[in-house]
C-alpha cells in the first residue's frame, strides 16, 4: 500500500498514485482528493522505499507507521507537530521508536513524519504490511 503513496517535493501533503502518463504521473492529494499531474522533474518519492535511522539498522517507514498506529489505536497523533517543541516530539517518538538516532533524525523529520501518519488515518489509508508473496520453494526439503 505504501508503494502507491508519494510525497512530492513543493506540494503539501501526500499523494496516490493514479495512473501513469507519457513523461508524468496522475496523482490524487489524500488531503483533498484533487488529481493533477506530477512531472520528472518533481523530486517524488515513494513512502514504501523510506526508511529511518536507529542505532543499528534502519528500520523501514511502513514499520515505524505500524507502531504509530497501536500506540494510538487508530486515531491520530494527539501532538500538534507544528507547535510541539523539539523535547516533545523526540519523546513521542522515542515511545514509538526507542531506538531512533537522536544525531540523524531531526525534528523537521519527526514532524513530517506525525503529519504524514496522521494524514493516512484521516483517509483511511491504515494498511501498513507488507504485502509478501509466496515463493515456490517455501515448503521444499532440504536433501
Amino acid at each position: 500500500m505504501l508503494k502507491s503513496i508519494l510525497s512530492i517535493s513543493g506540494k503539501p501533503g501526500l499523494y496516490k498514485l493514479v495512473s501513469q502518463g507519457k513523461n508524468m504521473l496522475i496523482v490524487e492529494s489524500l488531503l483533498d482528493g484533487r488529481r493533477s499531474p506530477a512531472y520528472g522533474n518533481d523530486k517524488i518519492v515513494s513512502l514504501g522505499d523510506i526508511s529511518m535511522f536507529t542505532n543499528a539498522d534502519d528500520v523501514p517507514l511502513r514499520q515505524v507507521l505500524k507502531n504509530m498506529l497501536e500506540k494510538e489505536n487508530g486515531a491520530e497523533v494527539p501532538i500538534d507537530s507544528k507547535k510541539a517543541n523539539n523535547a516533545d516530539l523526540s519523546a513521542y517518538l522515542e515511545q514509538v521508536l526507542p531506538d531512533f538516532d537522536r544525531d540523524r533524525v531531526h525534528p523537521n523529520d519527526i514532524r513530517k513524519l506525525i503529519s504524514w501518519y496522521n494524514i493516512l488515518v484521516k483517509s483511511g489509508n491504515t494498511d501498513f504490511e507488507e504485502k509478501v508473496e509466496e515463493s515456490d520453494t517455501e515448503g521444499a526439503q532440504v536433501e
